[in-house]
């Protein structure tokens, strides 16, 4: 299955880019840090805002550092982190992760994070992932687990916030589940030398459950996955105005607390 039969179940609102400009390489990409010199090249794999992408540049720096994008739309929010960051070593590619438009054995880092989750063939893009990586080279995978997502007080709207983006994501040809697969994934693709690891993110103070429930609050009324949820029939308006205010109301929860784990798989080729 390529890109064309895949829907991005986040898409490219204010409020899921409000949450993806938030990342970088330090808090997403730890990981991958030790195992990045000076004048490596890197390919960024669904690069997003490219603000990780513009925080790899500098680390390999001269190396260069390619981002893509399934579009010029989707590329042009990293084309414009990296004029904003003044970022000299960073070109801008559209390709597919399916089938990469670039030679065999191109670079020495080949990344993607939280990618895998949204494609047709997961296998196929590591595949991929792995023939423009060179011998001896990195090929670097992060994912979140949604099966993972726990959170204090009990919500039945983040219940049914959950249950109802699995079932969006699935229908939009991807697997939420993703981090618990990237093991079997990666071995199914011909990879073999790899360690693999986790990590999480935690929200919990004020300002945490502000910035992390009132994006989801946001995303549930105005995204992707709102708009897909309404023409896949599984939710209406009504239902998501719903899930909305229970995130609203986990935010005024002075002990709530959010968790996420990623699973991550670093190989070498």
């Amino acid at each position: 299955m390529n890109s064309e039969a895949t829907v991005y179940s986040h898409g490219h609102d204010e409020s899921v880019l409000r949450n993806h400009r938030w990342r970088t390489a330090e808090n997403s990409a730890g990981y991958l840090l030790p195992h990045l010199a000076s004048g490596m090249t890197l390919l960024d794999v669904g690069c997003g805002p490219g603000t990780i992408t513009a925080d790899l540049a500098g680390l390999v720096a001269p190396g260069e550092v390619t981002a893509v994008e399934m579009n010029d739309e989707a590329l042009n929010l990293a084309r414009a982190e990296f004029a904003k960051r003044c970022v000299p070593n960073a070109k801008t590619v559209v390709s597919d992760i399916h089938a990469l438009d670039f030679a065999d054995d191109t670079y020495d880092v080949v990344y993607a994070h939280q990618v895998l989750q949204h494609v047709g063939d997961p296998v196929q893009a590591l595949r991929e992932m792995k023939r423009v990586c060179k011998p001896g080279g990195i090929v670097a995978v992060r994912d979140t687990d949604y099966g993972t997502f726990t959170w204090y007080p009990a919500k039945p709207e983040l219940d049914r916030w959950l249950a109802l983006y699995k079932a969006t994501a699935r229908a939009n040809g991807g697997e939420p589940d993703a981090g618990r697969r990237l093991r079997a994934w990666a071995h199914e693709a011909g990879l073999e030398e790899f360690m693999t690891t986790a990590s999480t993110w935690c929200f919990s103070s004020d300002e945490d459950r502000e910035w992390w429930g009132g994006s989801w609050a946001d995303r549930v009324l105005h995204s992707n996955y709102a708009d897909r949820a309404i023409e896949l029939g599984l939710a209406t308006p009504e239902d998501l105005e719903h899930i909305a205010a229970g995130w609203h109301s986990w935010v005024r929860e002075c002990d709530g607390w959010f968790a996420l784990l990623h699973s991550e798989i670093l190989c070498r080729v």
